[in-house]
Order: C-alpha cells, then sequence, then structure tokens
C-alpha cells in the first residue's frame, strides 16, 4: 500500500524519536557566551541526547549551575563541574530528586504526558520554572502558510492518554503529535501558564543529529558529481540544535512563558537557497578536495511522485510547497524572534554537520538513515539524460 504523506512524517517522528545520540558537537565559529546577569539553578532532564549538551555547554559558559537528571548516560567530559543525578521516568523513579530545588527545569525527552505528570509529583513547588521540549507536530495540520501558536493542535482520540508509554507509541507514530500535545496541556496543568514555556522546534539539525536528513545534503554534496534534488522554489524550515539549546537557556533566565514555535530561518528560506548554502559549507569543507564537479539536477514535484521518491525521507527536509504541506515550511517564527532567538548561517551548520559525519566510522557511513539511495539516484538521473 502506498504511503501517505501523513505516514511518511510520521516515519520522520519516529527516526527522530529512535536515533538520539550521546554525540557532543562543540559549536563552531562562535565566541565564548557572556555571563548571565543572574545564575541560575537548572535541572535538565534528559541533557546527553542531541541538544542537550548544547544546552549544558552553554548553560556553563553564562555561569549557571546544572544538574543532569537522567537513567545513567554519561558524556565522554564537560568543560566545567555538571551535577548528574540517575534515575528512570519509565519507572516512575525519581528518589533523587526529591527534596531538590532549582530555579527552572528543562525536559528535552518527554513524548507521553504521565512522564510530565510524575515529575510535577516531585518537582512542583521546588522549580520556579518548567520549559518543556515539543514539536511543531502538535499541529493538526500543514495546509495554512503562516499559521501561528494559535493553530489547532492535534488531539489524542484514546480513553486514557495517561496509559500511553513510549512503548506504546514506537508501535503507533501517528500519537506522536496527538501525545506531545497531551504534553503541553498537562505541564499546564501541572505549573501554570504563568511558570511554563513551551517550545515547538520544527526539524532540528547540525552536527550529532543522528536521523541523518539535513545530514544527507552535506554528505551527498561532498561525494560531488549529478545529484538529484527537489524543487528549488519550494520553502523549507528547520533549526539547528546549537541554536534553539541556547534559546532555551536564554529563555530560562527571562523566565519568558507561554508557547513558542522554534522554527527558522530569521527570513523565508527556499530549497534551492538551502542548497545554495550547504554547497558553501561543503566547498570550505572540502578545500582541496579532487572529488568530481557537482551538479544539481533539479526535477518536479510530480517528477518524483511519479517515481515513488518519497519527500522528507527519500528528499529530506523537502516536502512540496503546496497542497496540504503548504503550510509546514511557512509556519510563523515572529513570536520566537521576538523572544530573542537567533540563528547561524546555514553554511555554518552544513560544514559543521559536514565535520561530525566524517568523524564517524566508515559503517556508519556507508549506511545513512535518510536519503535516496545511491543506486536509486542513479537510476533517476538516467531518466534525465
Amino acid at each position: 500500500m502506498r504511503k501517505s504523506r501523513r505516514d511518511v512524517l510520521a516515519m520522520g517522528a519516529a527516526m527522530m524519536a529512535a536515533h538520539l545520540s550521546p554525540a557532543i558537537a562543540q559549536s563552531s565559529g562562535l565566541s565564548a557566551a557572556k555571563k548571565a546577569a543572574k545564575p541560575l539553578s537548572i535541572l535538565i532532564l534528559g541533557g546527553t541526547g542531541f541538544t542537550g549538551p548544547h544546552q549544558v555547554r552553554y548553560a556553563l559558559e553564562r555561569g549557571h549551575k546544572v544538574t543532569l537528571f537522567n537513567r545513567g548516560r554519561r558524556p565522554k567530559e564537560w568543560p566545567a563541574s555538571v551535577e548528574e543525578l540517575t534515575g528512570d521516568r519509565e519507572t516512575n523513579d525519581y528518589a533523587s530528586l526529591k527534596g531538590r530545588k532549582f530555579d527552572v527545569c528543562i525536559d528535552n525527552p518527554t513524548s507521553v504526558p504521565h512522564w510530565v505528570r510524575d515529575a510535577a509529583a516531585v518537582l512542583q513547588g521546588n522549580v520556579g520554572h518548567y520549559i518543556f521540549i515539543s514539536t511543531i507536530s502538535v499541529y493538526a495540520g500543514n495546509d495554512k502558510p503562516g499559521a501561528d501558536e494559535t493553530a489547532a493542535r492535534e488531539k489524542y482520540a484514546g480513553a486514557d492518554v495517561m496509559t500511553e508509554t513510549n512503548a506504546t507509541l514506537r508501535k503507533n507514530m501517528r500519537l506522536y503529535g496527538p501525545l506531545k500535545a497531551a504534553c503541553e496541556d498537562e505541564a499546564y496543568r501541572q505549573f501554570g501558564r504563568d511558570n511554563t514555556t513551551i517550545i515547538r522546534p520544527a526539524l532540528i539539525v547540525g552536527p550529532g543529529d543522528e536521523t541523518d536528513r539535513f545530514t544527507y545534503w552535506p554528505a551527498r554534496f561532498a561525494k560531488g558529481g549529478d545529484v538529484l534534488v527537489p524543487p528549488s522554489a519550494d520553502p523549507v524550515q528547520f533549526i539547528d540544535a546549537r541554536d534553539i539549546a541556547e534559546w532555551t537557556v536564554r529563555m530560562a533566565e527571562t523566565r519568558t512563558a507561554g508557547d513558542f514555535n522554534a522554527t527558522g530561518p530569521a527570513t523565508t528560506l527556499t530549497m534551492g537557497a538551502m542548497l545554495d548554502a550547504v554547497e558553501e559549507g561543503v566547498r570550505v569543507g572540502n578545500s582541496g578536495s579532487t572529488k568530481p564537479p557537482l551538479k544539481r539536477r533539479e526535477v518536479s514535484a510530480e517528477f518524483l511522485e511519479k517515481n515513488k521518491v518519497s519527500m522528507w525521507m527519500d528528499m529530506p527536509v523537502w516536502v512540496p510547497g503546496a497542497g496540504e504541506t503548504i503550510g509546514m515550511h511557512r509556519r510563523s517564527n515572529k513570536k520566537a524572534m521576538a523572544a530573542g532567538i537567533t540563528y547561524r548561517p546555514v553554511d555554518v551548520t552544513a560544514a559543521d554537520t559536514l565535520k561530525w559525519w566524517d568523524g564517524q566510522t566508515a559503517e556508519r557511513r556507508a549506511a545513512p538513515r535518510a536519503g535516496i539511495k545511491p543506486e536509486r539516484e542513479a537510476e533517476l538521473l538516467k531518466l534525465l539524460g
């Protein structure tokens, strides 16, 4: 059976949930962060996945005290002292947090509402500000360009949302958006709207991303030759993991409440402009390379559909800029920008991502988790003559 567009996007969510990496990548090309006006005691639930290490490093640079709570995943090193507490949210083991007080809690990994409820049973009254990392997948539709944080969200259709676990979510990734929306509701219920921040990122990219979606493009461009690319005029939105991590810490510093679409960049970006920037980032990273010259072979959405080349997975990042996905990469980020979100240049993200990718094992690089297979790309390029 042919997969629907919603199925393809759900598969992307599944990859995001299944391939969280403990890899830590340094911020590239940026000066050290300035110290915050007031040091905070920050509790990070998780902290060793994709965005968490960037939060930790930036918070330490800003002069904050950082405590991590997770199942004992340890990175190789931190640049300063970090308190690390062990517990297990799957089994409701929060013993190490009992009686502890923090200025702010950043909740990175939660995808099921009972995790919010159970954490609140320990943290309520002991945390002044709760920041929940959600997703733009909470929105019920992608058919309205410019939709903001007030757009309709997904609704859970089951009998009792608190019975859902990560195991049941993995069995049905269509629940990802509805459960994240229910997590948001539970966060407001437990901590109050004045004390809660909901951050809804778009596709998170950059060094350390184990889903290989954005990574596909700099990795593929680095090989050179003819490259099959989707329509250049379609819009794209995403955010570097370091940008969302650092902005999250700054939101903690200002104690800014509310819900925010963490999409980027600051101005409209087309697929073609993104690939131009990726090409520049690869050119810098591949200085002196003898690989064949790069030639982008653009095809239409109709060509891709006719030849069963899927958006998002075979052509990573891209979705058609018309029809039911016309608004997916045109979601408003005005509220986040007013709250101080900032963005690295795309070529910097591409160069840093390629450097990270080149540092992976040969086995890992031989089996990317997104992007059209080389042999299939070759077949389609032959059709173009």
